[in-house]
């Protein structure tokens, strides 16, 4: 059991190292996110698969974040609080000792707003 990915571009989004551009806008740093199944992905990067797919997603400005590292040390610790709350000592022992819930939800509301 477990889970055999994740998706953790919104996370990752807005660091040095993406490729995506950056924007000023009240003395504030911007770097403009979109997901790979938005409208703008699509015309960008995907030929003719605008014309039969549905746009998912959509861009947004995420306020800069610097590098990646401070990012993937508060996952890495997250996965070990986790851990260590329920007793795994190894990460494949993780879903042994807990019960996952699947939640969908409708709506985004880590971008709500923009």
């Amino acid at each position: 059991g477990g889970a055999d990915f994740v998706m953790l571009g919104g996370m990752f989004a807005g660091h040095e190292e993406c490729a995506g551009e950056i924007v000023e806008r009240e003395g504030k740093r911007y770097m403009r996110f979109y997901g790979m199944s938005s409208e703008t992905a699509m015309r960008k990067h995907a030929g003719g698969v605008a014309d039969y797919r549905a746009a998912e997603g959509k861009e947004v400005l995420i306020e800069f974040k610097g590098p990646v590292a401070a990012t993937v040390q508060q996952i890495l610790g997250g996965v070990r609080s986790a851990c260590t709350y329920v007793g795994a000592r190894r990460l494949k022992e993780l879903t042994k000792r807990t019960t996952f819930v699947r939640v969908r939800s409708q709506a985004n509301d880590v971008f709500d707003g923009n």
